[in-house]
């Protein structure tokens, strides 16, 4: 039992130190390390200068780091493929593509998934002393668990940054308008819009800015930021100014019509909402509020009828 306590306590440290050096010790190096990547001639003066920078740096990115890196390549010769893939798309959704690496967030999700079953397995089979059919089914229930919560995570990510999209979208549509029809195109327009907004759409319409200046036409460019952001309606905005390239139709007008729909569309999912107010105020109504209030107003009379009835039976 020693040794299994042992186990645990040491999976969930070195969970603890990943999480550490993935977060605050590896982003300070991931630009530094893309530097020297590219820098594939160097002198020999060169060589012995880095060299010596290196026996400058501090232990945690000397051996620490080394260390982890070396562990996650290890673990992600393990992932499944779609795991990978798909925990990437869910990281360009949430915004965090230049934040986060996905070789980490992959490791993180596989040792949350392990850690969990072994966690789950100990007190199971050593601790609880239960069936070998029911602690085996705890286990898998663990191992399931363990791999959702990085990805139930991600999903709140992905579904927080979509509200603040939609929030925003109607402004961004409304202030596009406004410049092209004072002149701007719609490059410019855009270029407007990223220095006088914050927000993530406006990082969204950023990289799309910055696909079309390294050379990307504006429709694919158009096309990628629909798929990162995945909105309907933002689909439904691309769409449109594609085909308005495309067609040659007026620009503003289709804008301005792009504006008042979205402004429409606001309208009816305020309205929906208000309708299903009543309904999702009816569970805590019954749950909470009424059964304190026939406490507060019928308890005393019962007390009563108690007491009175009490008396007239002696």
């Amino acid at each position: 039992m020693a040794v299994w306590i042992a186990l645990v306590c040491g999976i969930l440290l070195f969970l603890f130190l990943y999480l550490f050096v993935i977060t605050k010790v590896a982003p300070a190096n991931q630009v530094r390390e893309r530097v020297q990547r590219l820098q594939q001639v160097r002198s020999i003066d060169e060589q012995a200068r880095v060299e010596s920078e290196n026996l400058d740096k501090p232990f945690s990115e000397r051996i620490v780091l080394p260390f982890f890196r070396e562990v996650e390549e290890q673990l992600i010769r393990l992932a499944p493929g779609r795991i990978y893939k798909m925990l990437a798309v869910r990281i360009m959704r949430a915004g965090k593509q230049n934040i986060w690496s996905v070789s980490a967030f992959v490791s993180f999700w596989m040792l949350s998934s392990v850690g969990f079953m072994v966690v789950v397995a100990f007190f199971a089979f050593y601790v609880k002393y239960m069936v070998f059919a029911r602690g085996f089914a705890l286990v898998i229930l663990a191992l399931i668990i363990g791999g959702a919560l990085p990805i139930v995570f991600l999903d709140g990510l992905i579904a927080k940054r979509r509200l603040l999209m939609l929030k925003q979208l109607p402004d961004v549509l409304d202030m596009l308008c406004v410049s092209v029809q004072a002149g701007l195109s719609f490059d410019g327009a855009m270029t407007k819009l990223t220095d006088k907004m914050h927000g993530p759409l406006i990082d969204e319409c950023r990289k799309m800015l910055r696909d079309v200046r390294m050379g990307m036409t504006r429709r694919l460019a158009l096309t990628n930021m629909a798929e990162r952001c995945n909105i309907q309606d933002i689909h439904l905005f691309t769409a449109a100014v594609i085909q308005s390239d495309r067609l040659g139709v007026s620009m503003s007008k289709t804008l301005q019509i792009q504006a008042e729909n979205m402004r429409e569309r606001r309208r009816q999912n305020i309205k929906e909402a208000a309708l299903k107010a009543p309904i999702k105020m009816l569970f805590p109504l019954i749950l909470f509020i009424l059964p304190a209030l026939f406490i507060v107003v019928l308890l005393p009379s019962l007390l009563n009828l108690a007491v009175y009835f009490g008396g007239f039976g002696r």
